[in-house]
Protein backbone atom coordinates (compact mmCIF):
# COMPACT_ATOMS: atom_id res chain seq x y z
CA UNK A 1 0.00 0.00 0.00
CA UNK A 2 2.93 2.30 0.60
CA UNK A 3 3.73 2.67 -3.12
CA UNK A 4 0.12 2.67 -4.29
CA UNK A 5 -0.74 5.53 -6.65
CA UNK A 6 -4.27 6.86 -6.90
CA UNK A 7 -3.83 9.50 -9.61
CA UNK A 8 -2.94 8.68 -13.20
CA UNK A 9 -1.10 10.98 -15.59
CA UNK A 10 -4.48 11.78 -17.13
CA UNK A 11 -5.73 12.97 -13.74
CA UNK A 12 -2.65 15.13 -13.20
CA UNK A 13 -2.82 16.64 -16.69
CA UNK A 14 -6.49 17.39 -16.08
CA UNK A 15 -5.65 19.16 -12.82
CA UNK A 16 -3.12 21.29 -14.72
CA UNK A 17 -5.91 22.51 -17.02
CA UNK A 18 -8.45 22.97 -14.23
CA UNK A 19 -9.95 26.40 -13.57
CA UNK A 20 -12.39 27.01 -10.74
CA UNK A 21 -15.80 28.23 -11.86
CA UNK A 22 -18.65 28.81 -9.41
CA UNK A 23 -21.82 30.84 -8.93
CA UNK A 24 -23.16 31.88 -5.53
CA UNK A 25 -26.65 33.43 -5.47
CA UNK A 26 -27.43 33.01 -1.77
CA UNK A 27 -28.25 36.46 -0.36
CA UNK A 28 -26.95 35.41 3.07
CA UNK A 29 -23.64 34.37 1.56
CA UNK A 30 -23.29 37.24 -0.91
CA UNK A 31 -24.45 40.18 1.20
CA UNK A 32 -23.55 39.09 4.72
CA UNK A 33 -20.95 36.35 4.94
CA UNK A 34 -18.60 37.25 2.09
CA UNK A 35 -18.18 40.88 3.26
CA UNK A 36 -17.60 39.57 6.79
CA UNK A 37 -15.01 37.04 5.58
CA UNK A 38 -13.29 39.70 3.47
CA UNK A 39 -12.67 41.65 6.67
CA UNK A 40 -11.68 38.66 8.80
CA UNK A 41 -9.18 37.23 6.33
CA UNK A 42 -7.09 40.41 6.57
CA UNK A 43 -6.15 39.36 10.11
CA UNK A 44 -4.84 35.97 9.00
CA UNK A 45 -1.02 35.97 8.74
CA UNK A 46 0.29 35.93 5.17
CA UNK A 47 2.54 32.98 6.00
CA UNK A 48 -0.41 30.77 6.96
CA UNK A 49 -1.32 28.25 4.26
CA UNK A 50 -5.03 28.19 3.31
CA UNK A 51 -5.18 24.43 3.89
CA UNK A 52 -4.37 25.03 7.56
CA UNK A 53 -7.60 27.01 7.86
CA UNK A 54 -9.48 24.22 6.08
CA UNK A 55 -8.00 21.49 8.27
CA UNK A 56 -8.48 23.36 11.56
CA UNK A 57 -12.12 23.94 10.64
CA UNK A 58 -12.57 20.25 9.90
CA UNK A 59 -10.95 19.34 13.22
CA UNK A 60 -13.63 21.40 14.97
CA UNK A 61 -16.28 19.02 13.60
CA UNK A 62 -14.20 16.04 14.78
CA UNK A 63 -13.87 17.55 18.26
CA UNK A 64 -17.65 17.97 18.38
CA UNK A 65 -18.19 14.35 17.39
CA UNK A 66 -15.80 13.06 20.06
CA UNK A 67 -17.14 15.39 22.76
CA UNK A 68 -20.81 14.55 22.26
CA UNK A 69 -20.05 10.86 21.73
CA UNK A 70 -18.30 10.77 25.11
CA UNK A 71 -21.47 11.89 26.88
CA UNK A 72 -24.03 10.22 24.60
CA UNK A 73 -22.59 7.26 22.71
CA UNK A 74 -25.92 5.50 22.14
CA UNK A 75 -28.06 8.60 21.50
CA UNK A 76 -30.12 7.88 24.62
CA UNK A 77 -29.13 10.87 26.80
CA UNK A 78 -32.37 12.69 25.89
CA UNK A 79 -34.73 9.74 26.23
CA UNK A 80 -35.89 10.28 29.82
CA UNK A 81 -38.08 13.39 29.86
CA UNK A 82 -38.24 13.49 33.64
CA UNK A 83 -34.46 13.46 34.08
CA UNK A 84 -33.79 15.62 31.02
CA UNK A 85 -30.89 15.46 28.63
CA UNK A 86 -27.83 14.24 30.57
CA UNK A 87 -25.29 15.89 28.26
CA UNK A 88 -23.77 18.88 30.16
CA UNK A 89 -25.03 22.26 28.97
CA UNK A 90 -21.55 23.60 28.20
CA UNK A 91 -21.07 20.84 25.61
CA UNK A 92 -23.77 22.33 23.39
CA UNK A 93 -22.15 25.77 23.57
CA UNK A 94 -18.73 24.40 22.64
CA UNK A 95 -20.30 22.44 19.79
CA UNK A 96 -22.12 25.54 18.48
CA UNK A 97 -18.93 27.63 18.59
CA UNK A 98 -16.96 24.90 16.83
CA UNK A 99 -19.55 24.71 14.05
CA UNK A 100 -19.27 28.46 13.51
CA UNK A 101 -15.47 28.23 13.48
CA UNK A 102 -15.68 25.45 10.88
CA UNK A 103 -18.15 27.42 8.77
CA UNK A 104 -16.19 30.67 8.84
CA UNK A 105 -12.81 29.06 8.20
CA UNK A 106 -14.41 27.18 5.31
CA UNK A 107 -15.47 30.53 3.88
CA UNK A 108 -12.09 32.18 4.44
CA UNK A 109 -9.69 29.53 3.12
CA UNK A 110 -10.30 30.37 -0.55
CA UNK A 111 -9.83 34.07 0.16
CA UNK A 112 -6.58 33.35 1.94
CA UNK A 113 -5.43 31.34 -1.07
CA UNK A 114 -6.09 34.23 -3.46
CA UNK A 115 -4.56 36.67 -0.98
CA UNK A 116 -1.32 34.68 -0.80
CA UNK A 117 -1.25 33.73 -4.49
CA UNK A 118 -1.57 30.01 -3.70
CA UNK A 119 -4.89 29.22 -5.38
CA UNK A 120 -4.92 25.87 -7.12
CA UNK A 121 -6.74 22.56 -7.54
CA UNK A 122 -5.22 21.05 -4.38
CA UNK A 123 -6.94 23.60 -2.14
CA UNK A 124 -10.37 23.00 -3.64
CA UNK A 125 -9.97 19.22 -3.52
CA UNK A 126 -8.74 19.37 0.09
CA UNK A 127 -11.62 21.65 1.07
CA UNK A 128 -14.44 19.70 -0.56
CA UNK A 129 -12.95 16.35 0.41
CA UNK A 130 -13.00 17.25 4.09
CA UNK A 131 -16.49 18.74 3.68
CA UNK A 132 -17.70 15.35 2.45
CA UNK A 133 -16.52 13.81 5.74
CA UNK A 134 -18.18 16.57 7.78
CA UNK A 135 -21.44 15.82 5.95
CA UNK A 136 -21.66 12.65 8.07
CA UNK A 137 -20.38 14.15 11.33
CA UNK A 138 -22.56 17.24 11.65
CA UNK A 139 -26.04 15.58 11.58
CA UNK A 140 -24.90 13.21 14.32
CA UNK A 141 -24.66 16.13 16.78
CA UNK A 142 -28.33 16.91 16.33
CA UNK A 143 -29.42 13.33 16.98
CA UNK A 144 -28.31 13.68 20.60
CA UNK A 145 -30.84 16.49 21.07
CA UNK A 146 -33.75 14.23 20.14
CA UNK A 147 -32.73 10.81 21.46
CA UNK A 148 -33.82 7.48 20.08
CA UNK A 149 -37.36 7.87 21.43
CA UNK A 150 -38.25 10.72 19.07
CA UNK A 151 -35.75 9.87 16.34
CA UNK A 152 -35.11 6.09 16.16
CA UNK A 153 -31.90 4.91 14.45
CA UNK A 154 -33.75 3.84 11.31
CA UNK A 155 -35.02 7.39 10.83
CA UNK A 156 -31.53 8.72 11.64
CA UNK A 157 -30.32 6.53 8.77
CA UNK A 158 -32.60 8.29 6.27
CA UNK A 159 -31.75 11.73 7.67
CA UNK A 160 -28.06 11.04 7.07
CA UNK A 161 -28.76 9.79 3.57
CA UNK A 162 -30.70 12.97 2.83
CA UNK A 163 -27.63 14.99 3.85
CA UNK A 164 -25.44 12.76 1.66
CA UNK A 165 -27.76 13.36 -1.30
CA UNK A 166 -27.78 17.13 -0.86
CA UNK A 167 -23.98 17.23 -0.78
CA UNK A 168 -23.41 14.71 -3.56
CA UNK A 169 -25.99 16.12 -5.97
CA UNK A 170 -24.12 19.44 -6.04
CA UNK A 171 -20.95 17.68 -7.21
CA UNK A 172 -22.87 15.61 -9.77
CA UNK A 173 -24.09 18.95 -11.08
CA UNK A 174 -20.54 20.24 -11.39
CA UNK A 175 -19.40 16.96 -13.00
CA UNK A 176 -21.91 17.60 -15.79
CA UNK A 177 -21.93 21.40 -16.07
CA UNK A 178 -18.35 22.32 -15.12
CA UNK A 179 -19.76 24.97 -12.75
CA UNK A 180 -20.14 24.79 -8.98
CA UNK A 181 -23.54 26.31 -8.19
CA UNK A 182 -23.14 26.89 -4.47
CA UNK A 183 -26.30 25.72 -2.69
CA UNK A 184 -28.38 28.15 -0.66
CA UNK A 185 -29.06 25.56 1.98
CA UNK A 186 -25.44 25.32 3.15
CA UNK A 187 -25.24 28.74 4.82
CA UNK A 188 -28.67 28.45 6.42
CA UNK A 189 -27.91 24.92 7.62
CA UNK A 190 -24.69 25.98 9.34
CA UNK A 191 -26.45 28.84 11.10
CA UNK A 192 -29.46 26.66 11.88
CA UNK A 193 -27.36 23.93 13.49
CA UNK A 194 -25.41 26.49 15.53
CA UNK A 195 -28.59 28.19 16.76
CA UNK A 196 -30.12 24.85 17.73
CA UNK A 197 -27.02 23.99 19.77
CA UNK A 198 -26.91 27.43 21.43
CA UNK A 199 -30.58 27.15 22.36
CA UNK A 200 -29.85 23.81 24.01
CA UNK A 201 -27.63 25.72 26.43
CA UNK A 202 -29.75 28.83 26.91
CA UNK A 203 -33.18 27.25 27.17
CA UNK A 204 -32.29 23.64 27.81
CA UNK A 205 -32.14 20.69 25.40
CA UNK A 206 -35.50 19.48 26.76
CA UNK A 207 -37.25 21.85 24.32
CA UNK A 208 -36.36 19.44 21.52
CA UNK A 209 -38.39 16.67 23.17
CA UNK A 210 -41.64 18.64 23.10
CA UNK A 211 -44.50 17.60 20.85
CA UNK A 212 -47.74 19.07 19.51
CA UNK A 213 -50.56 16.58 19.13
CA UNK A 214 -48.03 13.81 18.58
CA UNK A 215 -45.94 15.87 16.14
CA UNK A 216 -42.43 16.19 17.58
CA UNK A 217 -39.59 18.64 17.03
CA UNK A 218 -37.70 15.71 15.51
CA UNK A 219 -40.49 15.38 12.92
CA UNK A 220 -40.12 19.08 12.12
CA UNK A 221 -36.37 18.64 11.78
CA UNK A 222 -36.80 15.76 9.33
CA UNK A 223 -39.42 17.54 7.24
CA UNK A 224 -37.39 20.76 7.21
CA UNK A 225 -34.24 18.96 6.11
CA UNK A 226 -35.95 17.03 3.34
CA UNK A 227 -38.00 20.02 2.28
CA UNK A 228 -34.98 22.31 2.04
CA UNK A 229 -33.37 19.95 -0.44
CA UNK A 230 -36.54 19.55 -2.50
CA UNK A 231 -37.36 23.26 -2.55
CA UNK A 232 -33.99 25.01 -2.59
CA UNK A 233 -31.62 22.57 -4.25
CA UNK A 234 -32.70 19.54 -6.25
CA UNK A 235 -35.00 21.20 -8.84
CA UNK A 236 -32.40 23.89 -9.55
CA UNK A 237 -29.64 21.31 -9.96
CA UNK A 238 -31.73 19.33 -12.45
CA UNK A 239 -32.55 22.55 -14.30
CA UNK A 240 -28.92 23.66 -14.44
CA UNK A 241 -27.80 20.31 -15.83
CA UNK A 242 -30.61 20.32 -18.38
CA UNK A 243 -29.83 23.88 -19.54
CA UNK A 244 -26.10 23.16 -19.79
CA UNK A 245 -26.81 20.30 -22.18
CA UNK A 246 -29.54 22.15 -24.04
CA UNK A 247 -27.28 25.19 -24.57
CA UNK A 248 -24.22 22.97 -25.15
CA UNK A 249 -22.26 24.64 -22.35
CA UNK A 250 -21.96 21.45 -20.28
CA UNK A 251 -19.79 18.38 -20.68
CA UNK A 252 -22.21 16.90 -23.24
CA UNK A 253 -21.82 13.34 -22.01
CA UNK A 254 -24.16 10.55 -23.18
CA UNK A 255 -27.06 9.82 -20.85
CA UNK A 256 -25.49 6.83 -19.07
CA UNK A 257 -22.21 8.72 -18.61
CA UNK A 258 -24.11 11.72 -17.28
CA UNK A 259 -25.78 9.47 -14.70
CA UNK A 260 -22.64 7.45 -13.95
CA UNK A 261 -21.80 9.34 -10.69
CA UNK A 262 -25.02 7.97 -9.19
CA UNK A 263 -24.04 4.32 -9.69
CA UNK A 264 -21.64 4.06 -6.74
CA UNK A 265 -23.89 6.29 -4.65
CA UNK A 266 -26.93 4.07 -5.26
CA UNK A 267 -24.93 0.88 -4.65
CA UNK A 268 -23.95 2.22 -1.24
CA UNK A 269 -27.55 3.19 -0.46
CA UNK A 270 -28.90 -0.24 -1.44
CA UNK A 271 -26.27 -2.20 0.52
CA UNK A 272 -26.60 -0.09 3.67
CA UNK A 273 -30.40 -0.20 3.46
CA UNK A 274 -30.34 -4.01 3.29
CA UNK A 275 -28.13 -4.11 6.39
CA UNK A 276 -30.39 -1.66 8.24
CA UNK A 277 -33.54 -3.69 7.59
CA UNK A 278 -32.28 -7.29 7.52
CA UNK A 279 -29.47 -7.47 10.08
CA UNK A 280 -29.88 -10.70 12.06
CA UNK A 281 -29.18 -8.84 15.30
CA UNK A 282 -30.76 -5.49 14.42
CA UNK A 283 -27.29 -3.92 14.49
CA UNK A 284 -28.64 -0.47 13.62
CA UNK A 285 -30.15 -0.35 17.12
CA UNK A 286 -27.01 -1.74 18.79
CA UNK A 287 -24.22 0.26 17.10
CA UNK A 288 -25.79 3.27 15.34
CA UNK A 289 -22.89 5.66 15.91
CA UNK A 290 -20.32 3.24 14.49
CA UNK A 291 -22.58 2.55 11.51
CA UNK A 292 -22.93 6.28 10.72
CA UNK A 293 -19.14 6.64 10.74
CA UNK A 294 -18.79 3.56 8.52
CA UNK A 295 -21.37 4.79 6.03
CA UNK A 296 -20.04 8.36 6.16
CA UNK A 297 -16.47 7.25 5.51
CA UNK A 298 -17.39 5.20 2.45
CA UNK A 299 -19.60 8.04 1.24
CA UNK A 300 -16.71 10.47 1.66
CA UNK A 301 -14.47 8.19 -0.40
CA UNK A 302 -17.07 8.02 -3.18
CA UNK A 303 -17.52 11.81 -3.08
CA UNK A 304 -13.75 12.46 -3.10
CA UNK A 305 -13.27 10.26 -6.15
CA UNK A 306 -16.10 12.09 -7.92
CA UNK A 307 -14.48 15.44 -7.04
CA UNK A 308 -11.16 14.20 -8.48
CA UNK A 309 -12.97 13.14 -11.67
CA UNK A 310 -14.86 16.42 -12.13
CA UNK A 311 -11.79 18.57 -11.45
CA UNK A 312 -9.52 16.54 -13.75
CA UNK A 313 -12.31 16.12 -16.35
CA UNK A 314 -12.00 12.34 -16.32
CA UNK A 315 -14.54 9.52 -16.13
CA UNK A 316 -15.82 8.93 -12.61
CA UNK A 317 -15.98 5.52 -10.93
CA UNK A 318 -19.12 3.48 -11.35
CA UNK A 319 -18.36 1.39 -8.28
CA UNK A 320 -16.24 2.01 -5.20
CA UNK A 321 -13.70 -0.57 -4.11
CA UNK A 322 -14.59 -0.13 -0.42
CA UNK A 323 -18.04 -1.53 -1.11
CA UNK A 324 -16.63 -5.00 -1.69
CA UNK A 325 -15.78 -5.57 2.00
CA UNK A 326 -19.02 -3.80 2.93
CA UNK A 327 -21.10 -6.08 0.69
CA UNK A 328 -19.30 -9.16 2.03
CA UNK A 329 -19.94 -8.09 5.63
CA UNK A 330 -23.60 -7.35 4.92
CA UNK A 331 -23.91 -10.77 3.27
CA UNK A 332 -22.54 -12.42 6.41
CA UNK A 333 -24.71 -10.35 8.77
CA UNK A 334 -27.93 -10.79 6.79
CA UNK A 335 -27.52 -14.41 5.65
CA UNK A 336 -30.93 -15.96 6.43
CA UNK A 337 -30.02 -19.67 6.72
CA UNK A 338 -27.34 -19.69 9.43
CA UNK A 339 -28.89 -22.37 11.57
CA UNK A 340 -29.66 -24.67 8.62
CA UNK A 341 -26.19 -24.36 7.08
CA UNK A 342 -23.90 -23.83 10.07
CA UNK A 343 -26.04 -25.25 12.87
CA UNK A 344 -25.50 -21.97 14.75
CA UNK A 345 -26.49 -18.32 14.52
CA UNK A 346 -24.49 -15.12 14.25
CA UNK A 347 -24.30 -13.65 17.74
CA UNK A 348 -24.97 -10.02 18.54
CA UNK A 349 -21.40 -9.59 19.79
CA UNK A 350 -20.08 -11.20 16.63
CA UNK A 351 -21.94 -8.73 14.43
CA UNK A 352 -20.73 -5.83 16.60
CA UNK A 353 -17.14 -6.98 16.07
CA UNK A 354 -17.71 -7.17 12.32
CA UNK A 355 -19.08 -3.60 12.28
CA UNK A 356 -16.21 -2.26 14.36
CA UNK A 357 -13.53 -4.12 12.41
CA UNK A 358 -14.94 -3.02 9.05
CA UNK A 359 -15.16 0.59 10.24
CA UNK A 360 -11.50 0.59 11.29
CA UNK A 361 -10.42 -0.96 7.97
CA UNK A 362 -12.51 1.41 5.84
CA UNK A 363 -11.36 4.46 7.83
CA UNK A 364 -7.67 3.57 7.43
CA UNK A 365 -8.19 2.87 3.71
CA UNK A 366 -9.92 6.23 3.21
CA UNK A 367 -7.23 8.09 5.14
CA UNK A 368 -4.61 6.38 3.00
CA UNK A 369 -6.47 7.45 -0.13
CA UNK A 370 -6.67 11.06 1.04
CA UNK A 371 -3.02 11.15 2.07
CA UNK A 372 -1.97 9.53 -1.20
CA UNK A 373 -3.92 11.93 -3.43
CA UNK A 374 -2.68 15.02 -1.57
CA UNK A 375 0.92 13.78 -1.63
CA UNK A 376 0.79 12.99 -5.35
CA UNK A 377 -0.64 16.42 -6.15
CA UNK A 378 1.96 18.16 -3.98
CA UNK A 379 4.75 16.26 -5.72
CA UNK A 380 3.34 17.01 -9.17
CA UNK A 381 2.86 20.74 -8.58
CA UNK A 382 5.97 21.05 -6.39
CA UNK A 383 4.06 22.57 -3.48
CA UNK A 384 3.44 21.84 0.20
CA UNK A 385 -0.02 21.16 1.59
CA UNK A 386 0.39 23.07 4.87
CA UNK A 387 3.19 25.45 4.01
CA UNK A 388 3.51 28.33 1.57
CA UNK A 389 6.69 28.08 -0.44
CA UNK A 390 8.92 31.11 -0.07
CA UNK A 391 8.53 33.40 -3.05
CA UNK A 392 11.19 35.67 -4.52
CA UNK A 393 11.14 39.21 -3.11
CA UNK A 394 9.97 40.73 -6.38
CA UNK A 395 7.09 38.22 -6.58
CA UNK A 396 6.00 39.11 -3.06
CA UNK A 397 6.05 42.82 -3.86
CA UNK A 398 4.09 42.24 -7.06
CA UNK A 399 1.48 40.19 -5.20
CA UNK A 400 1.12 42.91 -2.54
CA UNK A 401 0.57 45.54 -5.24
CA UNK A 402 -2.08 43.36 -6.90
CA UNK A 403 -3.89 42.87 -3.58
CA UNK A 404 -3.89 46.61 -2.93
CA UNK A 405 -5.11 47.66 -6.37
CA UNK A 406 -7.40 44.76 -7.26
CA UNK A 407 -11.17 45.40 -7.36
CA UNK A 408 -13.45 43.66 -4.82
CA UNK A 409 -13.56 39.91 -5.18
CA UNK A 410 -16.50 38.45 -7.11
CA UNK A 411 -19.22 36.71 -5.16
CA UNK A 412 -18.80 33.49 -7.12
CA UNK A 413 -16.09 32.28 -4.76
CA UNK A 414 -15.86 29.98 -1.78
Amino acid sequence: MGNMRYLTETHLKGFERYKYNSIDTSFLSVYVMHPFWNVCVKYVPMWMAPNILTFVGFLMTVVNFILIAYYDWNFDAANDKEVGNTVPGWVWTVAAINILIYYNLDGMDGKQARRTGTSGPLGELFDHGLDSYSAALIPIYIFSLFGTEDLPPLRMFFVIWNVFLNFYFTHVEKYNTGVMFLPWGYDFTMWGVSIMLFLATLVGPEIYRTSFYGFTIANMFEIGLIGSGILSSHPFIIRNIYLSYKNKTGKMRPMMEMLRPFFAFLWLFVITTIWSFYSRNNVIEKEPRILWILYGTIFSNIACRLIVAQMSDTRCDGFNILMWPLAATVGVCCFPWYEQVFDMDLTEQGERWLVQGLTIFVTLAHWHYGYGVVTEMCNHFNIHCFKIKKQPVNAVQELAEINLTAPPEPVEEV
